[in-house]
């Protein structure tokens, strides 16, 4: 049998996807993802006649949160570090950005869309943000979201569970009792006199 192949009548199962911590930290890596990328399109578009040669980056840096945010929604556990490093960047730059922004909100400089005041707010509003995204993105990347198992087709009922029918034993008890009870037999008989 191929590595990767399932077995006939069986299917993959990922057991983590299921716990509800793994859910809500997908969802909330997800808010943070889009929530930084409106932010960030929000100074964009704010700051727009005042940003000198980062216009390209800055989209671009926006556009591929959003791409993150779409792959984490998808289980995609590989792009959660690369968040993390970009998040670690764009923190930085965030507090690079704001005392730049409220430095031009003085008399004789003219204002972009947005007054300036609001857009070092915003960038200081990135900072800490950023700093949740790391941590939730690196609790979530240890979740191991990826472990995939095999169960039989139609299984709902992952193994260990105690059966509906209480009358029935379960399996691994009923062969495990009748070892016993076919040993005890071996035992009485050689312990018989010949």
């Amino acid at each position: 049998m191929e590595a990767g192949a399932i077995r006939p009548g069986y299917e993959l199962w990922r057991p983590n996807r299921e716990k509800p911590e793994a859910q809500s930290a997908r969802v909330l890596v997800v808010f943070l993802l889009l929530a930084t990328a409106a932010l960030m399109f929000v100074i964009i578009i704010g700051g727009w006649t005042r940003l000198e040669g980062v216009k390209p980056l800055t989209i671009a840096y926006a556009a591929l949160y959003v791409l993150f945010a779409f792959l984490v929604a998808r289980w995609n556990r590989g792009v959660l570090p690369v968040a993390s490093a970009l998040a670690i960047i764009l923190a930085i730059f965030a507090g690079i950005a704001a005392p730049a922004w409220f430095d031009r909100a003085k008399d004789g400089l003219s204002d972009p869309a947005l007054p300036p005041d609001l857009l070092g707010i915003l960038c200081l509003v990135l900072v800490p943000l950023q700093v949740i995204l790391i941590a939730v993105a690196m609790v979530a990347f240890n979740q191991d979201w990826h472990v995939e198992e095999e169960r039989p087709i139609g299984d709902e009922i992952p193994s260990g569970d105690p059966p509906d029918d209480p009358d029935e034993e379960p399996r691994a008890t009923r062969s495990s009792s009748s070892r016993l009870s076919s040993r005890g037999s071996r035992s009485s008989r050689s312990d018989a006199p010949a």
